[in-house]
């Protein structure tokens, strides 16, 4: 029977470091069938099928190394396994969700079983490209159509619900090639920088520092026009009005022309510039009204709109709108010119990788209004050669950057700071950026927090702005990463104890300590929670605590297999042994060597400034050794191990027993420790290799010798002891 399928035997996600790679993967288990003897080059016209699907699979290096690489492969020869893993990048990367990571590997359980890693962002979207890259796939295969556009829009449509935004992403990205950590705290933009007590938070261009009292001046234009004039700061003269008369009414007081606006309106929504008649300030009024809960009449500044991005009171980006306009035909209506050109512009469209947006003339009143101040209907066919202005606030997309001179840099600074916004959008009007203010009649018009970060990002000309970094700066100074020292610990001997006896040396030493372990959810002495204490959430509900300065966490490899590690990096990372692997066969794994691929993550994952604990009596945690980025300390039953004693030669650091008590040696100087009575063991008993692991661990976070001593006498007996133990 033809079994010429790609069937998925299970399909994971991955949040943590895990096996694959440091970041988090859509793993799934396939088995490709009948296709382990149809490699890509004798199933006829597939290469060439899929190239024309998806041409950007040309850039992809494979293990070429370069551009071409994995087409040369595919006409070579390659499994579908293979392709899939490709497939599904391509599928990402079309859908706005950029990735490059993956691998294909064939398993130890029979002929065409393979396993399938592919960077994913998110897990919604993750599933939904390797599901679409096994049907596209096949269609290649059968030279049957594939609605590829279809597909795309599908999982974009995904990207756009799950994933972060674009400005929330790319602070996170500032902070990852900072190696900050980062945790998403909710389904939307909420974001935690750093952990425990270290930790920053963001929601989009907010941060934990933004004032709830500078929100609610900034989202009130008159209040903020009048902290901002009583500043200093020029602004344009107006006030709220109740109606259409008396909107008229205070037009007539500032004079003409003057702008309509809702005073907590945004995006520019409900605006009407440049009024010069009572009829077209009254047909302003409930456009305005329409968008927020009052309605301001103020003087109409000359000049395009700026939006200067302002952080610590500091200009860091600066964008420029522009006026939209047709120019008749003596043909066309100016519903059919502004379709033909404005909105064909590729830089015009719905999503967010288009930095303008498309002018609606039924969606959008101010453009019909401004329409028939001029005399037209969105149906009429003006003549040829006559200029027609569209839309008078366009799009605020344009970087401007370098133009801004400095004073008004300056002024735009002083505004953020008034109202006291961290992070500030100022909009602002004027002629020409690069002179000051006053000196043409500009003013700044508007102040507002949470700013979108997207028309500095991908703006509709000049250089996008590294905004993000700007505001990851802000949060963490120069230096400072947000960690705080995390240990942990994996294997399957006595890695509960472990935690516990480190957790409580830890804590006499006045830090404020998380702990997850297989007993539970704690902080310092008091039990937050039992529920799936081992669990990657449970873990990492402990590293979202914002009062801990140290956290020790236990992780096996059933864990790791299932989510990955639940932190990005640590300061210490135990491995006790490497055993059990015949525990493990649902995951395709049946001999240490294979489980040792697994627990090498821990390791993977100790920081450069950092320390592998590793048990000196197993040889294959041993071998661990060169992995790891940081330093070493072995621990051992005695001072007679070779591992040991070569480590010591070379000046490393090492814990063992010698007559019933335990030392902490770094090269040739010893400290030794009262141990002859352990709560693990009676007395005179040899010293369990689990406390030894502690006390090696606990000595990697730089808790002094005396009190790793005190730490361990007092575990067993004491009242807080038996919290921990309990």
């Amino acid at each position: 029977m033809s079994k010429r399928d790609l069937a998925f035997l299970r399909v994971n996600y991955l949040r943590g470091p895990n096996i694959w790679t440091y970041r988090p993967v859509i793993e799934a288990w396939v088995d490709i069938g009948d296709f382990e003897q149809l490699p890509s080059n004798l199933l006829p016209g597939f290469t060439d099928r899929l190239v024309a699907m998806l041409p950007g699979l040309d850039v992809h290096r494979c293990g070429v190394g370069e551009p071409g690489g994995f087409i040369l492969r595919l006409r070579e020869g390659t499994w579908l396994a293979h392709v899939l893993e490709h497939v599904t990048i391509e599928l990402q990367n079309l859908a706005g969700s950029r990735v490059g990571f993956g691998k294909a590997r064939q398993t130890a359980e029979g002929s065409g079983i393979y396993k399938v890693a592919v960077r994913a962002r998110d897990e919604q979207v993750g599933r939904a490209a390797i599901a679409a890259a096994r049907e596209l796939i096949l269609a290649a295969v059968d030279d049957l159509s594939f609605d590829l556009a279809a597909t795309v829009a599908e999982l974009r449509e995904l990207v756009d619900r799950h994933c972060l935004g674009p400005s929330t992403a790319c602070i996170v990205d500032a902070a990852i090639e900072r190696k900050i950590p980062w945790i998403r705290l909710s389904e939307g933009n909420l974001v935690q920088l750093g952990y425990g007590n270290r930790q920053r938070r963001i929601w989009t261009a907010e941060t934990d520092s933004t004032s709830a009292i500078a929100e609610g001046i900034a989202s009130d234009k008159d209040l903020t026009k009048t902290l901002l004039a009583a500043c200093g700061v020029p602004v344009p003269e107006g006030s709220i009005v109740t109606d259409p008369a008396h909107a008229w009414e205070t037009a007539e007081d500032i004079g003409l022309p003057v702008a309509v606006k809702p005073v907590d309106g945004n995006h520019g929504r409900g605006i009407s510039l440049e009024l010069g008649t009572r009829e077209e300030v009254e047909a302003a009024f409930p456009l305005a009204a329409q968008q927020g809960s009052e309605v301001m009449v103020e003087r109409h500044i000359p000049g395009n709109e700026h939006r200067l991005l302002i952080v610590g009171g500091k200009m860091v980006a600066a964008a420029r709108g522009e006026s939209a306009w047709v120019t008749g035909d003596g043909r066309l209506t100016i519903r059919e010119l502004i379709e033909r050109d404005i909105n064909s512009d590729p830089r015009r469209g719905p999503t967010e990788d288009h930095p303008l947006g498309w002018v609606n003339v039924d969606d959008d009143p101010p453009v019909a209004a401004e329409l028939a101040r001029q005399g037209f209907t969105p149906e009429s066919v003006p003549p040829t050669g006559l200029r027609v202005l569209i839309q008078r606030n366009g799009n605020v997309a344009n970087d401007c950057t370098g133009q801004v001179c400095p004073e008004v840099a300056e002024i735009a600074g002083l505004a953020a700071r008034v109202i006291g916004l961290d992070v500030a959008g100022v909009d602002l009007v004027a002629e020409d950026i690069s002179r000051p203010l006053e000196a043409q009649g500009g003013a700044i018009v508007e102040v507002n927090a949470g700013p979108g970060l997207l028309m500095h990002l991908k703006p509709a000309s000049g250089a996008p702005q590294p905004v993000g970094e700007a505001i990851a700066s802000q949060l963490f100074a120069a230096g400072e990463s947000g960690r705080i020292p995390v240990v942990g610990i994996s294997g399957s001997r006595g890695t509960a104890q472990i935690a516990r006896l480190t957790a409580w040396i830890a804590h006499l030493g006045g830090r404020h300590v998380g702990l997850a372990c297989a007993d539970g959810l704690f902080i310092n002495r008091r039990c937050i929670g039992n529920r799936d204490p081992l669990g990657f959430d449970g873990a990492q509900s402990v590293l979202m605590n914002r009062t801990v300065d140290t956290v020790v966490i236990q992780s096996g490899a059933r864990g790791i297999l299932n989510d990955g590690l639940p932190y990005d990096r640590c300061l210490v990372g135990v491995v006790t042994d490497i055993d059990g692997a015949s525990e493990l066969g649902e995951f395709h794994l049946s001999t240490d060597d294979q489980l040792r691929n697994v627990l090498r993550t821990q390791v993977d994952v100790v920081l450069a400034d950092g320390v592998a604990v590793l048990n000196a009596a197993d040889g294959r945690v041993v071998e661990l050794a060169e992995l790891c980025d940081g330093g070493v300390i072995f621990y051992g039953a005695d001072d007679t191990s070779p591992v040991i004693a070569k480590h010591r030669a070379g000046g490393g650091r090492a814990v063992f027993a010698r007559e019933h008590h335990l030392v902490l040696a770094a090269g040739a100087d010893e400290t030794l420790l009262p141990c002859q009575t352990s709560p693990h063991s009676p007395a005179g008993q040899p010293v369990p290799e689990s406390l030894q692991a502690a006390a090696a661990a606990a000595w990697a976070l730089g808790i002094a010798p005396d009190l790793i001593g005190t730490g361990i006498e007092t575990y067993e007996g004491s009242t807080a002891a038996a919290a921990v133990t309990a």
